[in-house]
Formats: C-alpha cells, sequence, structure tokens
C-alpha cells in the first residue's frame, strides 16, 4: 500500500460525563448508533464493533431520506481501555482518539489523516459535528 504524508486534523471535546459512561457510549453498538451523525438529516442505522487490537468496526451512515449511504469502517491497531483507540480506517487512514479522565468529565482528542477530496475545514467540521453530538449523547445518559 501507498503512504502518503498526509494532514493531521484534531477534534476535541469536553464532555460532563465520567470516563466510564463516556467510554460506553463511545464503543456500544447500541449507543453507537444514537450519536453517529454530523447532521440531524442522518442517522447511523447499523454498527458492529468488535473493540480490541486486530478487531474489525463498521457503521453504517445515512441519509434519512434514503438518497445515501456509506459503511465507515476499519480496523483496531490499539486499545487501551479508557484511555486510547487508535484504527486504520478501509481507505488506509489512521485515527487515534484518546480520552482523558478529570474526575466529572471526560476530555478527548481525536487525531485523524485528512482524504484528498474534500477541504481540511469540511472534513474538521464533519468530524467535529459528530463529536459534538456525541458530546450531547453522552450528557444525557
Amino acid at each position: 500500500m501507498e503512504t502518503k504524508n498526509r494532514t493531521a486534523i484534531t477534534v476535541q471535546a469536553t464532555i460532563n460525563a465520567p470516563i466510564a459512561t463516556v467510554w460506553e457510549a463511545w464503543t456500544n453498538p447500541e449507543h453507537i448508533t444514537k450519536w453517529t451523525n454530523a447532521s440531524d438529516d442522518w442517522h447511523a442505522p447499523y454498527a458492529d464493533n468488535d473493540l480490541r487490537k486486530d478487531g474489525k468496526f463498521k457503521t453504517t451512515m445515512a441519509a434519512k431520506d434514503g438518497s445515501f449511504s456509506f459503511d465507515f469502517e476499519g480496523v483496531y491497531t490499539a486499545v487501551e481501555e479508557h484511555q486510547t483507540i487508535a484504527y486504520v480506517m478501509a481507505d488506509g487512514r489512521t485515527v487515534k482518539i484518546s480520552f482523558t479522565s478529570n474526575g466529572d468529565t471526560t476530555a478527548i482528542v481525536e487525531t485523524f489523516d485528512a482524504e484528498d477530496q474534500n477541504p481540511i475545514e469540511m472534513q474538521q467540521g464533519g468530524w467535529q459535528s459528530i463529536l459534538n453530538n456525541f458530546k450531547k449523547y453522552a450528557e444525557n445518559l
């Protein structure tokens, strides 16, 4: 596989919930389908997650009107419970997510390789929107 020097993009949020709640909401497919969307006209009707090194995950992201859908999938390269998740997406790009417990809050920092088809700002905005949806969801569990 050809490796390219890719731009790394970072998004982050502080979740007003303890690490155990945040981790469960982030990793359990039952929860993943409830927060994985960048806008209200999209949803995630399916998620599967084998959360371990070399385990695979897949989340189907779809327009609610049925006009378009795609599978977001990859393979985990590292999993440290309540600390770190790293994976390689199907297209070879990498992602690292750090979880830092601060008592009743949890900081999430997510860094991913940019793709070549959309502007950096658009990619950052989309991933930040999903993270913001996660924040709203996890804080209401």
